[in-house]
């Protein structure tokens, strides 16, 4: 897949490649309007499984036209969890060390800012944290986090699953692919698909229903449907892709203690990432939907409550009513709902 460039009407985009710190090739999309931005810099980082087109939904306003028009100076980070990038068993360690932050350092090169926000959502949060909290970014003076970043909090049902299916299931396969609900790619694909049919009726889009299967035990987990066009439903039967078992064992861990943890392949990253005060002077943001089947809302409460036990009423959290996982950011009242509270933030500073 290529990432699409075009995202409406007085918007420019433009690729910019990026190498991450173990050679891997990534890119960030920078995104302008027809006036040059009068704010900095605000870096987008999509979750697992999908790309930075996650942002750039079939929508009257966008997350990113709605930061344009504000005046930033908007650029979408494609990391290795990106289906925009080559297949790879990626992990959360890889991502916090090698990604996040030469993508900030190219962020801040290319545009002669000395600082950046981030805006990053579900695993781009997580691993995102990871950085943070190592000191790995320390341009960011300002990190706005969607649905979990450092205390992953399960509903009962995704515990369950993850805690026993998922250790099987990657034994017998390295990936799941939310597009085998519409396209299964062999035998075990196809198990998988009618599976997913038997015990989600939820609505007749594979991919949404597979989606559920993969992330979470909802009906549907990312999504309350009635927050979602028809049109945008659509649109994400080719927004999800392959997503590594290596991934699911480093979150199984991680919630089964109660927080991110290391693999300890990576010597900059501590193996408890709250077992030490955060490295980084930045104001942390978090946001929740109030009905998230993926990560429930206490993952953010408790990241807020740790956050605030180290810097009291420097950051913030907003649990917001009737929204989910994804929603937040491709719901159909999102622009009314959602992004003046994720700008406010921005431009209240640091």
């Amino acid at each position: 897949m290529n990432s699409p460039l075009d995202f409406g009407e007085g918007l420019s985009a433009e690729l910019v490649p990026f190498t991450a710190g173990d050679g891997m090739a990534l890119n960030l999309i920078r995104v302008r309007g027809t006036e040059p931005p009068t704010r900095g810099p605000v870096v987008l980082v999509h979750g697992a499984g999908v790309r930075a087109n996650i942002f750039n939904p079939p929508l009257p306003i966008t997350f990113v036209r709605h930061l344009v028009e504000r005046g930033h100076d908007v650029w979408l980070e494609n990391w290795r969890a990106s289906i925009d990038v080559p297949r790879n068993e990626w992990t959360l360690d890889q991502a916090a060390v090698h990604d996040h932050p030469a993508a900030v350092r190219t962020v801040c090169e290319r545009s002669g800012a000395a600082s950046c926000a981030a805006v990053i959502h579900c695993q781009g949060s997580t691993s995102f944290m990871m950085s943070a909290l190592a000191g790995l970014v320390p341009q960011v003076n300002l990190v706005i986090s969607n649905a979990v970043s450092l205390h992953p909090v399960l509903p009962e049902a995704a515990r369950v699953k993850n805690r026993y299916l998922v250790p099987i299931v990657s034994r017998i396969m390295p990936y799941l692919d939310p597009r085998w609900g519409d396209h299964p790619t062999g035998v075990l694909p196809r198990i998988l698909q009618a599976w997913v049919r038997l015990t989600h009726r939820e609505c007749d889009n594979g991919v949404c229903c597979f989606s559920s299967f993969t992330y979470g035990a909802g009906h549907p987990t990312l999504w309350p449907h009635e927050n979602l066009t028809p049109e945008v439903h659509e649109w994400i039967r080719k927004e999800f892709a392959d997503v590594p078992l290596s991934f699911f064992m480093q979150m199984r861990r991680c919630a089964l203690h109660g927080n991110l943890v290391a693999l300890g392949n990576e010597p900059s990253l501590p193996k408890d990432l709250a077992a030490q005060p955060p490295q980084t002077d930045a104001r942390f943001v978090l946001i929740a939907g109030a009905v998230n089947d993926c990560f429930l809302a206490d993952s953010q409460r408790r990241t807020f409550q740790w956050l605030e036990g180290h810097a009291p009423g420097r950051h913030q959290l907003h649990i917001l009513p009737g929204y989910g996982h994804l929603d937040i950011f491709i719901g159909t009242h999102a622009a009314r709902d959602v992004y003046p509270v994720m700008s406010d933030a921005l431009e209240h500073g640091a």
